[in-house]
């Protein structure tokens, strides 16, 4: 009899292991809190090589080739202008919203039904399987039950009572899309800048468009509340003056945006203890969310939905089955977590000193890029016909 698995979460995650589930002959359903889609929300992502080509195992890749714009190169500088270094790696990026909405709409194609509206509030282990309840009072059983739920996952909470909160890095994020303005550059590259006071980032879209970001320092924690009550004008207001006297088109950059986005604060997990029990598994941000400048976070999470898949396809048993997918990825995503701290690390302001930081970092670059030394992440290929190991 096929098994039936409950995903929570609708975000990326969650299309994406249903599918991988389908593919190994496991029927899904998802459950999204949110009463409606995401389109049009949220900023933009990058997925790296490891990530497309995990993609096209599922016959997902065509699906995004044609969305957002190749990145491939990075160039870093600093505040005043100087080219500190120059490096490749092949990677698309993209709006999330727009990624989200093909692996959304291919998964509802495919026969995978998204029921929206379902926050999960309480799951358990039954005789033959999980039982989920939902705020809006609906159950759902199922042979198991995958939490796709992102950062605040209700899912590892119900796994584990005790678990660690996310760890807070000390970085704001916001950014938008510029018209109008044309900085120095090309498509195709990432350019990022060590401002005095703060990390900027801008890409170059073909149709000349730009996306930024930026990475307001604050030490302290700011609440949800706090941040959704700083309006777009007041971030427009604190960017222009955190990146004054910068060299760089910040400035022009931020005042050519429409509109732009609400803030949110840096999170990653270092390490969840319990990725799953007898029945309920996590996958994606909700067992090892990383830091944006890692550049990994949603390719880490179509890993996890790969890799998934096949051991539930090759391991009988689903504890069996959970305790083998948390033997094949735990090792990589949290090297992945401590390589995105690292990152995120160099982007607060005097951290290690911008002069010995200048000194440094050119050098640092040359050897990664001699040694092809992030290989480990980026040149990780997974396979689909391949037996897992009992």
């Amino acid at each position: 009899m096929t098994k039936k698995a409950l995903i929570i979460g609708g975000g990326i995650a969650g299309p994406v292991t249903a599918m991988a589930l389908r593919r190994a002959g496991i029927d899904s359903e998802v459950f999204e809190a949110y009463d409606r889609g995401a389109e049009g929300v949220g900023a933009f992502l990058t997925l790296a090589v490891n990530g497309l080509e995990a993609l096209r195992l599922l016959d997902l890749h065509d699906l995004v080739c044609d969305l957002g714009m190749d990145t491939p190169v990075m160039e870093i500088r600093n505040a005043r202008g100087r080219l500190l270094a120059t490096t490749s790696q092949p990677s698309r990026t993209l709006r999330r919203a727009d990624l989200y909405r093909a692996l959304r709409d291919e998964a509802v194609r495919r026969g995978v039904p998204i029921h929206h509206g379902k926050r999960l509030v309480d799951a358990s282990v039954t005789s033959g399987g999980v039982r989920a309840v939902f705020a809006d009072g609906g159950e759902a059983a199922g042979d198991l039950l995958v939490g796709a739920d992102g950062l605040r996952s209700r899912t590892r909470a119900l796994i584990d009572p005790g678990a660690p909160r996310a760890r807070y890095i000390g970085l704001l994020n916001t950014g938008g899309y510029a018209k109008g303005v044309r900085p120095p550059g090309r498509p195709g590259v990432c350019y990022f800048i060590f401002g005095r006071r703060c990390f900027f980032g801008y890409m170059i879209h073909p149709d000349g468009q730009v996306w930024w970001f930026a990475n307001p320092p604050s030490r302290r924690e700011p609440t949800s509340e706090e941040l959704a009550a700083i309006t777009p004008e007041r971030w427009r207001a604190r960017l222009m003056d955190l990146f004054e006297g910068d060299a760089g088109p910040m400035r022009e950059i931020i005042a050519a945006t429409p509109h732009i986005l609400p803030g949110w604060n840096t999170y990653d997990f270092p390490r969840v203890p319990k990725w799953s029990n007898g029945r309920m598994v996590l996958v994606g941000d909700a067992a090892h969310a990383t830091s944006p400048s890692s550049g990994q976070g949603a390719s880490m999470a179509i890993e996890d939905a790969v890799v998934l898949g096949k051991c539930l396809r090759d391991v009988p048993d689903t504890a069996g089955a959970f305790a083998a997918f948390e033997r094949l990825r735990r090792e990589r995503v949290e090297r992945v977590v401590a390589q995105g701290k690292r990152n995120g690390d160099g982007k607060a302001p005097g951290a290690g000193g911008a002069f010995v930081r200048d000194l440094i970092l050119p050098v640092i670059m040359r050897q990664v890029e001699k040694r092809n030394a992030l290989a480990w992440m980026h040149g990780y290929r997974l396979t689909w016909d391949d037996r897992v190991a009992t």
